[in-house]
């Protein structure tokens, strides 16, 4: 079984996203159809993608959702453009989402963000 958190960022950047009502349930969705079929069962339906050149190690890896249907963007299915970043600890089986955004607004992720939770990690 995956145990999941979110970090304060996360949380705010949903709120900021509330013109997509449906987010939070598309999550719940994304955890089971594709982060858990990904970790846990090591199906790759290619649509998460590890993100590389953030100080990787082995027991904490980054990875980014590309592939998250919303149904606020209803006809866009898994194109909706929405991208969640999150942190995978093997060893605990963990995720602790990190960001999420809408890709017209953002282009990538915001690395500062990761680094700073790595060492946020390594002090604890």
């Amino acid at each position: 079984m995956m145990n999941y958190e979110k970090t304060k960022e996360f949380a705010r950047d949903l709120k900021k996203l509330k013109k997509f009502p449906s987010l939070t349930y598309d999550l719940s969705v994304a955890k089971k159809n594709a982060i858990e079929l990904f970790h846990l069962q090591n199906i790759d339906n290619r649509g998460i993608f590890e993100i590389q050149g953030v100080g990787n190690i082995d027991d904490l890896k980054f990875y980014k959702i590309k592939k998250f249907a919303c149904k606020s963007l209803q006809g866009r299915g898994v194109k909706s453009g929405i991208r969640v970043i999150y942190a995978y600890i093997p060893t605990e089986q963990k995720i602790i989402f990190l960001e999420i955004y809408f890709k017209a607004k953002q282009e990538n992720e915001n690395r500062k963000r990761i680094t700073d939770f790595i060492k946020i990690e390594l002090n604890n």
